[in-house]
């Protein structure tokens, strides 16, 4: 008995022994996936210690050893774009060969659920996005591909994800990203090299979520989200009871109990022949998230979904996110910059391309002007002071949002005017990729003169793109829509505005001595000032005033 006791225990531990010595790669690096030409282009994995690994890609090869702790990397050079499919191979004790993979540009596709918003639709309750069922049919892209990082929430970086690469087909495409689709397309068939995508989002989440503790930890302005983050690592334990206790019985209980009635109500209903009566608010009410399963915890998703493709090399990251930071906008603005600072440092690449898009116009439209710093319009502005960064672009959306819907259908827009920035800043392309953004004020009087950049062919009044594709484009107006001049008592009241060469005169019988103007600074306002490209205006204040007494935000 006890030599059959240790010869199994001996075959086990052989057998483990054998596993451990296996070559393995980490879930982004697989068959069709994209590598990044001319650039050093990071492999990596895991073996047994001190074990020698080969990775063979086309005419590149390169051989590191693994380190004590079994991980070892690799790094292939400038490796040439082709759309001619090579194998990779990985050779140590065992060999892998991964089939079917291309080089181009790889661009990281990141945020909440905008981002997310699949091309098909098919999840949160969306239909797909416009021009879906005309763009689905020819989306037979065999060098557009994209990886989609599984969700995962991490309190420490973790060393892998769960997902693979897929091409571009009928199939697969309703699944794509619909603005990393657009936007992947448009560079492909502008660069005529492959692209690869790598889908890591995830709905309703804050940027601080995405930026890791340590660069948190630099900039003094974000000790709360350090501190909460420390605190909740810490009370971990407890607060798992308290949940488990009281937080998740608590709902249970509440959510039975309107259920239980609802029920009640719609039987009654159906006996006396009415209607279905709507569901109580307390049915929609989610249920709470766990302390150690809460998405929107900063820094959980930079080390679930950020960490495990590092250092995959990529040409840069297109962003949309900040509807989640919009209680806090004053705070997105070291917040956001932070972030992209901290990938950058994470990636080791250097300033990499970042471009994101700034929120679009959402909710009621109110009839006097927006008095405070705070909400969506801070967002946008906060987005706007990011550009300081080198490398950056922004895409502004503010006129193909829907006033009911957070998520506009619209991606093809998005995407275009994503890639636009991209041609512009990363690829060097001489063209106009930005609508006109402010630029200088000057006080005449009482007009207000505003100077722009970005004008392009120059200043004009035009309609916004329809947001419904059976819906044909609304004529421009007469004047200019959307500006607002205050004077020293900090009020704003609407403008007239009127387009003389490349600045616009604002003025407005009420206000003598004009001392700022704002346009576009509204949850969802109208707002029509382009350049004769096509772009539209970023939304913009002149002053850096905070909210004036008693005034009461306008969404």
């Amino acid at each position: 008995m006890r030599h059959s006791v240790t010869a199994a225990f001996f075959a086990i531990t052989v057998f483990a022994a054998t596993l451990q010595a296996d070559v393995k790669l980490p879930a982004i690096i697989g068959d069709h996936m994209v590598l990044q030409r001319d650039a050093r282009v990071p492999l990596w994995g895991w073996a047994e210690p001190a074990e020698t690994v080969t990775v063979t890609a086309g005419d590149a090869k390169a051989t590191g050893a693994a380190d004590a702790d079994g991980k070892w990397t690799v790094s292939l050079n400038s490796l040439k774009a082709s759309d001619q499919p090579i194998d990779v191979t990985i050779a140590g004790k065992n060999t892998i060969t991964l089939h079917d993979v291309l080089v181009g540009d790889v661009w990281v596709c990141s945020g909440q659920s905008n981002m997310e918003f699949q091309l098909g639709g098919g999840q949160f309750g969306f239909g797909g996005a416009h021009n879906a069922d005309e763009e689905i049919p020819k989306s037979g892209h065999p060098t557009l591909r994209l990886f989609i990082v599984q969700k995962k929430i991490a309190f420490t970086p973790e060393k892998d994800c769960r997902g693979e690469w897929m091409v571009s087909t009928p199939e697969t495409a309703p699944k794509f990203s619909a603005v990393g689709y657009f936007f992947g397309k448009e560079i492909l068939e502008n660069q005529k090299v492959p692209v690869g995508l790598i889908g890591t989002y995830w709905g309703g989440t804050p940027a601080e979520a995405w930026t890791s503790l340590e660069g948190l930890k630099s900039a003094p302005e974000l000790a709360g989200a350090v501190n909460a983050v420390e605190k909740l690592k810490t009370n971990m334990p407890d607060a798992k009871k308290q949940y488990e206790e009281v937080t998740l019985p608590k709902w249970e209980k509440s959510h039975a109990a309107a259920l239980a009635k609802w029920n009640e109500e719609v039987a009654a209903a159906k006996g006396a022949g009415q209607p279905e009566p709507a569901k109580p608010r307390a049915l929609s009410a989610r249920k709470p998230d766990s302390p150690d399963h809460n998405p929107n915890t900063p820094t959980v998703l930079t080390n679930g979904m950020i960490a495990p493709i590092v250092p995959f090399a990529i040409k840069g990251v297109i962003w949309y996110q900040g509807e989640a930071n919009a209680g806090a906008a004053k705070l997105y603005e070291t917040l956001f910059p932070t972030m992209i600072a901290d990938w950058r440092t994470r990636w080791g690449e250097g300033d990499f391309p970042f471009f994101w898009v700034q929120l679009a116009n959402y909710q009621t439209r109110y009839s006097v002007p927006t008095q405070t710093a705070d909400g969506w319009p801070g967002l946008r502005d906060a987005q706007s002071k990011t550009l300081k960064l080198p490398n950056t672009g922004q895409a502004v959306i503010i006129d193909i949002g829907q006033a009911e819907d957070v998520h506009p259908k619209d991606k093809q827009d998005v995407g275009h005017r994503l890639a636009l920035a991209a041609r512009h800043v990363a690829y060097g392309q001489d063209l106009v990729y930005s609508g006109p953004t402010f630029d200088s004020l000057k006080i005449d009087g009482d007009k207000a003169i505003v100077s722009f950049k970005n004008i392009g062919a120059g200043l004009t009044i035009a309609a916004a793109p329809s947001t419904q594709p059976s819906v044909p484009q609304a004529a421009p107006a007469d004047a200019l829509q959307g500006f607002a001049v205050a004077g020293e008592d900090h009020h704003f009241v609407w403008a007239t505005a009127t387009i003389s060469g490349d600045t616009i005169i604002v003025s407005s019988p009420e206000v003598k001595e004009p001392k700022a103007v704002r346009y576009g600074w509204a949850n969802n306002p109208e707002a029509n000032l382009y350049n004769k490209d096509g772009l539209p205006a970023s939304p913009f204040r002149t002053d850096d005033w905070t909210n004036p007494p008693g005034a009461k935000p306008r969404r």
